[in-house]
């Protein structure tokens, strides 16, 4: 019964953080969009109190039916990604809210699930038992929290692919599969190839742009990270990825100047694609 309520709210936590940010940018009526959340706050927190499945079930669809029918403004603008360590990539505190910064300079974006975040622990245990010769049991009771968490984020994933606004997450086993030929499964450390695999899962998804958020002196940061930045690059040569350092002695001015500085390689690119597409659309006519 708990564990049920603990994964339900992490879903609702996910899917309202997906909807959000990419609906708010673009909102016509300033502060709709916050306002819509907030009304879906109440309900969802009411609903993980009752834990009927039902319930959760009807929330699901109609977050995605609420946040999709939103009045939103015609434009186009550029899509950052934030990955890194798991708590300043979601603690507005610990990134000196990155999010609000970002959209107030005019970017629309997309943070992750955490749920990833949780298979991915689970789904190490398979590496630890073919190459590590861990016990096979970890890797069984890996297996069945993937399929437990699954069971829930199913009703997410479907209602998310009838939209017409929003995009499904990948799977863990796809996410896997994506990062493998860059880096190996092997690294397990911090947010290990996570990190890697949710840097090419936004690119291929149309977030070109990145900040990689890390606490000062993070090392399984700076390998999968920084460190595989070169190698991202290379694969997709488009990549505009930027590693940010945050401690408590961090210059925030310097922060802010290294957001600004990709934010400008971002809306450059962004007229760019839009000249192209322009061009392809009049020599097509």
């Amino acid at each position: 019964e708990l564990a049920s309520k603990g994964v339900m709210a992490i879903m609702y936590g996910d899917l309202l953080m997906r909807v959000l940010y990419s609906v708010r940018p673009y909102e016509k009526i300033a502060g709709s969009a916050n306002l819509l959340y907030e009304k879906w706050m109440e309900r969802c927190i009411e609903s993980v109190k009752i834990g009927d499945k039902k319930v959760y079930k009807k929330n699901i669809e109609q977050i995605v039916a609420d946040f999709d029918n939103l009045e939103i403004r015609d434009i186009k603008k550029p899509k950052v990604g934030i990955v890194g360590e798991i708590l300043v990539k979601y603690h507005p505190t610990a990134n000196n809210d990155i999010v609000d910064i970002l959209e107030k300079e005019g970017a629309e974006v997309v943070v992750p699930d955490l749920t990833d975040f949780l298979m991915y622990c689970c789904y190490n245990e398979t590496f630890k038992y073919k190459r590590l010769s861990k016990a096979r049991l970890n890797k069984f009771v890996g297996d069945v929290a993937i399929m437990y968490l699954n069971h829930y984020r199913k009703h997410l994933v479907r209602a998310l692919k009838k939209s017409k606004r929003f995009y499904p997450p990948m799977t863990i086993n796809d996410l896997a599969n994506l990062v493998t030929p860059e880096i190996s499964l092997g690294n397990q450390a911090g947010e290990g190839w996570l990190l890697t695999a949710e840097m090419v899962e936004l690119i291929e998804s149309g977030a070109e742009n990145i900040v990689c958020v890390q606490p000062f002196g993070c090392l399984p940061n700076h390998v999968t990270g920084k460190g595989m930045i070169k190698a991202i690059k290379a694969k997709y040569p488009k990549a505009n990825i930027v590693a940010i350092d945050y401690d408590p002695g961090a210059s925030e001015v310097n922060q802010l100047n290294r957001l600004k500085l990709m934010l400008s390689t971002a809306e450059d690119n962004l007229v760019e694609n839009s000249s192209k597409i322009k061009a392809a659309s009049s020599y097509d006519a």
